[in-house]
């Protein structure tokens, strides 16, 4: 199978270009990537060039996109802007790439007659549970409530809608919150580690009562995986790690693998409309593809930490650009 995936520089893109093709040895990737500043081709350093080829460019170079995408067989979509608080700050770049240039990508797919389109979207799109009870399944409703979360669900519908008028097979990942090796370390984990790495305080939203379903990457990428070989075209997949933790949680069991203390926090005042709790329901993919979580949250975490700690040379030049950028509390 000849795969293009858009957005494989990033975080769970290149996650998933290495998992692919240490799965299938008969595999050929195409990465394309407009190397925005989540976009780090050292996260796949190492990767042999005879099954890789990678393309640097975005989705809204309509031609190029044309192009690469009738030598393929299958899409997988991680091209995205992903980050809450700057789509706070500037929302322009989401509603671009995360709906705009996933028309181009659509368009172009169904044009070339592309057998398989995985779309990878959040847990975001569904809003807040308000309680600590419940689950959100693929039917609940879309009730995004920051300018990120929005602009993925507008590109939900419009993959929906391709499927819909169209019968253009596209098929909807939406899983919860990643973490692991090769984060950029805005988020909340390699954030956490790599300040308490530097001695730096962690700010904590709030009182760090928002709840979140973590997910490691690696089964983030077999959901994917198994959703791009067996999913039905047409339908939306929850993919969940089962793991509802307290950020104030996932807080203090970093702490204790880095054998640290409390005094390390520094609570922040919260981020505006900031969603209470996600959670995902599983029985969905877990009947139809056979899917469950595997990597246990405090492994996951460990191994994570581990590789933050022996791969300073990544994120270093990282949290420089982020401190140059002003981005205040969060770098020190």
């Amino acid at each position: 199978m000849k795969i293009l995936v858009t957005g494989g520089c990033g975080f769970i893109g290149s996650n998933f270009i290495k998992y692919i093709l240490g799965k299938y040895p008969d595999y050929l990737v195409t990465n394309l990537d407009a190397l925005t500043y989540a976009g780090n081709p050292e996260n796949l350093r190492g990767i042999a060039p005879e099954r890789y080829n990678f393309i640097h460019g975005g989705l809204s170079d309509k031609k190029l996109v044309e192009t690469i995408i009738g030598e393929v067989d299958a899409v997988v979509n991680f091209a995205a802007e992903t980050h809450v608080d700057r789509s706070i700050s500037d929302a322009a770049p989401f509603l671009t790439t995360n709906v705009l240039g996933l028309h181009v990508l659509l368009d172009a797919a169904r044009r070339a007659g592309v057998g398989r389109f995985v779309h990878i979207s959040t847990d975001e799109v569904y809003g807040s549970l308000e309680t600590d009870d419940g689950l959100f399944t693929e039917e609940t409703h879309l009730s995004p409530n920051s300018p990120y979360s929005a602009s993925k669900a507008s590109g939900d519908l419009l993959a929906i809608a391709f499927w819909k008028t169209f019968s253009f097979p596209v098929t909807i990942v939406r899983p919860s919150n990643n973490y692991g090796p090769n984060q950029y370390p805005e988020k909340l984990i390699p954030l956490m580690i790599t300040n308490l790495i530097e001695d730096v305080p962690i700010p904590v939203y709030g009182e760090g009562k928002n709840v979140r379903d973590w997910l490691h990457v690696e089964d983030n990428c077999r959901a994917i995986d198994l959703v791009l070989h067996g999913g039905r075209a047409g339908s939306v997949y929850n993919a969940g790690g089962e793991c509802q933790k307290r950020n104030i949680e996932i807080v203090g069991i970093i702490l204790d693998i880095m054998g640290k203390d409390g005094s390390a926090i520094r609570y922040v005042a919260d981020r505006p409309g900031h969603d209470y709790r996600y959670a995902l329901d599983n029985a969905k993919i877990g009947a139809q593809l056979g899917y469950s979580p595997r990597v246990a949250l405090e492994t996951g975490l460990e191994n994570t930490v581990r590789w933050y700690v022996d791969n300073q040379w990544w994120w270093k030049p990282l949290k420089a650009k982020l401190r140059s950028e002003s981005r205040g509390f969060w770098t020190g």
